[in-house]
């Protein structure tokens, strides 16, 4: 009698309110962790789309100061050999929706077209310091 008191007087277990802590824990530390990969992830898309607008950019220009005319579209510039391929816009995933901003017309050549000046992201989103990715 005396060794099934004992055995059931003392437990070796957790209790209820122990395990709700310990997972109360885990469940705060896992929100923290998936909220910093989100902006993570924001951040490195961010940089994607920097470092493809400004090889786009300068592509364009060596284009324009070799051959003395803006590129009539993206694809030009890959033939041409300025880039290998026309990179993808990293927020909407395509490479095809690029904004192309045309040059002005120039006077003495208004029959091939003013060509490509500038490029911008085809995303309406807005970027992590509140402006727009497609005004960058």
């Amino acid at each position: 009698m005396q060794y099934m008191r004992r055995s059931l007087g003392s437990s070796s277990g957790f209790t209820l309110i122990e395990l709700l802590i310990v997972i109360s824990l885990i469940t705060i530390l896992a929100a923290i962790g998936f909220s910093s990969y989100g902006s993570a992830v924001t951040r490195s898309r961010e940089a994607v789309l920097k470092e493809n607008l400004f090889r786009m950019r300068d592509a364009i220009d060596q284009y324009y100061a070799d051959k003395g005319q803006y590129p009539h579209d993206l694809k030009s510039l890959v033939s041409a050999g300025y880039l290998r391929n026309v990179p993808e816009d990293p927020f909407t995933r395509s490479p095809a929706t690029w904004r192309l901003i045309a040059a002005e017309p120039r006077l003495d050549d208004l029959i091939s077209g003013p060509g490509i000046f500038d490029i911008k992201s085809g995303s309406e989103a807005t970027a992590m310091d509140g402006s727009s990715y497609a005004n960058w």
